[in-house]
């Protein structure tokens, strides 16, 4: 618990929305050396990156849809700015020029990050992004994760033989330890397909997909029911694409699939993770250009704040 008004966002009582500096969710910025870097709990961090992805890039805007954010759950109750001390870390500065450089300077940022003790959660930036950082915090001990999502992201490679991009994140975490292959399960998952190459290695590896067809039959609390048995009380990472929401309520996303849940699903599914051991965030593949209307990324921002009160409320 903090009552430092250090780390509570500014309110839009005492500062228009439209005013101000776009911190994420109007909290101060505190970057990596600054003098209270290390009293972070939980730490929102911004990767505008996607050199990975294959279709419609362009992550922008959350930051300044999150002013619209405001400081109490409204079904929850939780306080979050109250319940740990959170700050908005600024951006990865990423190189647009290379992949691989790009992914080690965010593994570098998130070290830096996981070395004070704080939780990160990040605002993408493609899916790609979710493998450096998963090489900062699964480094230690392989985490279990719950995938929101319309695609498995466990494709080997693309465009003959090309091994990173926004399609293959995961199943390089499972080669790499950072993640228990057991201990993962990927939910929403549809559309046409190239092949099964990718459902083979989740069942290869043990890797429990449930597909939008159960998902729907089942129902929110059935499905969330079993991902929490899935990842159990260890460290668990959670990796949220908005394209697992469906394009009617999220068509600001670069492989959008139809069929999916609606905004409300969205946000109830992330309310089902209340209880677990969350070691970080994402929320990732948001592409502003192709939803002028800004609802996609307000979207986004209100799953990252749902995220952010699931984080704070383990154990209630």
């Amino acid at each position: 618990m903090t009552s430092d008004p250090f780390f509570h966002p500014v309110s839009g009582m005492d500062l228009p929305r439209y005013a101000g500096i776009p911190t994420f969710m109007r909290l101060p910025l505190v970057q990596p050396g600054d003098a209270r870097f290390e009293e972070v709990e939980i730490g929102l961090v911004g990767v505008p990156w996607d050199s990975g992805t294959t279709n419609r890039p362009g992550p922008r805007q959350l930051r300044d849809a999150s002013t619209m954010i405001r400081a109490e759950h409204g079904h929850f109750g939780i306080r979050p700015f109250e319940a740990a001390a959170c700050a908005d870390l600024g951006d990865v500065g990423p190189n647009p020029a290379d992949i691989q450089d790009s992914m080690a300077r965010i593994t570098a940022f998130y070290d830096q990050i996981v070395a004070a003790g704080i939780r990160p959660l990040t605002g993408g930036g493609d899916h790609l992004c979710s493998l450096p950082v998963l090489r900062a915090l699964g480094r230690a001990k392989p985490l279990g994760m719950v995938h929101f999502d319309s695609h498995t992201d466990l494709w080997d490679s693309y465009f003959g033989g090309f091994k990173y991009t926004h399609g293959t994140p995961f199943r390089r975490a499972v080669e790499e330890g950072l993640l228990d292959p057991k201990r993962i399960v990927q939910i929403g998952i549809r559309g046409p397909m190239y092949d099964q190459e990718d459902r083979d290695f989740a069942k290869a590896e043990g890797i429990r997909i449930i597909p939008i067809e159960e998902f729907h039959a089942r129902g929110v609390a059935d499905v969330m029911g079993e991902a929490r048995e899935i990842v159990g009380t260890e460290p668990t990472y959670v990796s949220y694409d908005i394209d697992f929401v469906d394009p009617t309520f999220a068509p600001g996303t670069g492989t959008p699939e139809i069929g999916g849940p609606n905004s409300y699903q969205a946000l109830q599914v992330v309310r089902e993770l209340m209880g677990l051991n969350i070691a970080g965030a994402d929320l990732v593949e948001v592409s502003p250009p192709f939803d002028t209307s800004g609802g996609t990324a307000f979207l986004g921002v209100t799953i990252m704040f749902e995220l952010l009160c699931a984080m704070v409320g383990q154990g209630k």
